[in-house]
């Protein structure tokens, strides 16, 4: 009579996960219902009372389920400046005219913003976006109080401001018509090739240095950027962007962001040669942060699309991370720790150096600043 034997804690870790795993692919959305998102499920966000999970109850249905539309929510923001004082990010002050993102990067640490709005972090961030209609005047508004004193507003911290809702909003086109109205000095951030219809009004902030740009690169390979990013702009078009700013004077940095282990970390240089020969003169460098919801987010997306790498990767960024997901602390969040980020960091000194990218992108002016004139209610007596 054969004895018993309990399973080892190694065996058992092997189990949980691969129940984990099992469970995971149970919950993805079927592929048609998602075609061009990121995210693989919808989960309620964390703030709400209840919580909804879908599943086959053996009867079929009649009629397949709708896909997942784009639904735009009209908002009117009461502030369009935002703050903040974190010791690791290169701005105090930042605008951001859309509430969610259409991109459908799965990795976005923007995402668990989205359960403040009662939404979940998975497809309604990048189906429900919210629209602050009154984003430039509000901005006017601000920019008019005699307390302001200017500093370098950012845009495309958290959402693209060249996101597909830009192309009919045209709020980014409009903040940027008041910075240069104002002598403003502005920063932006974004991965879609849309940024070049705004040409005309960069081109001229640069001339009096009031402007410089960073276009977002993640990889090189079409297929991949077309699943890490499913609305956002092809590489070759991103690099086309960063030829056309840099023709036009305007300064311009490539964002190797984020790094994921074993998905796109072996493309770092050549995004790096492909973004100077185009004109870039500076670059940086993120490493894949997975808080909050994100990481859940992140995992289905690695279950869809690399079944075969989800353990080898979140053993890679654990590495990083203190054996953590995800690690917040300032001056780490974005580089991680450990054997990997170091090499990490040390190929894309290497690379920043031998393409000429080693360099920073001048200062922006404060100098230049006036205020904007506003039509008063109040008429006047002569």
């Amino acid at each position: 009579m054969a004895l018993y034997q309990a399973p080892s804690f190694e065996a058992l870790e092997r189990l949980s996960r691969s129940r984990d795993a099992d469970l995971a692919r149970r919950e993805l959305l079927e592929v048609d219902r998602i075609r061009g998102r990121g995210a693989q499920s919808n989960r309620s966000g964390r703030f709400e009372k209840q919580t909804r999970e879908s599943f086959d109850d053996g009867w079929d249905n009649v009629e397949p389920l709708s896909i997942f539309e784009t639904v735009e929510h009209a908002e009117r923001a009461k502030t369009i400046i935002t703050s903040n004082d974190s010791p690791d990010i290169g701005f105090e002050r930042s605008i951001n005219a859309y509430r969610g993102c259409e991109h459908g990067c799965s990795y976005c640490y923007a995402r668990p913003t989205h359960a403040f709005l009662g939404h979940s972090a998975g497809v309604e961030f990048e189906r429900d976006i919210y629209v602050k209609t009154n984003a430039v005047e509000a901005l006017r508004a601000e920019l008019s109080a005699k307390s302001y004193r200017v500093k370098p507003i950012a845009m495309g911290t958290n959402t693209d401001p060249y996101q597909p809702a830009e192309r009919k909003h045209k709020l980014t086109r409009g903040i940027l018509e008041v910075m240069l109205e104002t002598r403003h000095p502005v920063m932006i951030t974004t991965k879609s090739s849309l940024i070049i219809r705004d040409l005309d009004l960069l081109s001229e902030l640069a001339k009096l240095g009031l402007v410089k740009v960073a276009i977002s690169m993640t990889s090189m390979d079409h297929k991949l950027s077309r699943r890490m990013e499913p609305r956002a702009s092809s590489p070759a078009r991103r690099l086309e962007a960063i030829r056309l700013l840099s023709e036009a004077g305007v300064p311009v940095a490539v964002f190797a962001s984020p790094m994921i282990p074993a998905i796109n970390d072996m493309e770092l240089e050549r995004i790096l040669d492909a973004a100077a020969a185009q004109g870039a003169s500076s670059a940086q460098m993120i490493l894949l942060r997975l808080p909050g919801e994100v990481r859940d987010v992140f995992r289905e997306w690695l279950l869809r699309h690399f079944p075969d790498r989800v353990r080898h990767v979140l053993s890679l960024v654990r590495d990083t991370r203190g054996g953590k997901d995800y690690d917040s602390r300032f001056g780490t969040r974005m580089t991680g720790e450990g054997p990997y980020a170091t090499l990490l960091r040390q190929r894309f000194d290497k690379a920043r150096e031998r393409y000429g990218l080693d360099g920073k992108l001048p200062g922006l002016r404060n100098d230049l600043f006036t205020p904007p004139q506003l039509e008063s209610a109040q008429m006047s007596l002569f």
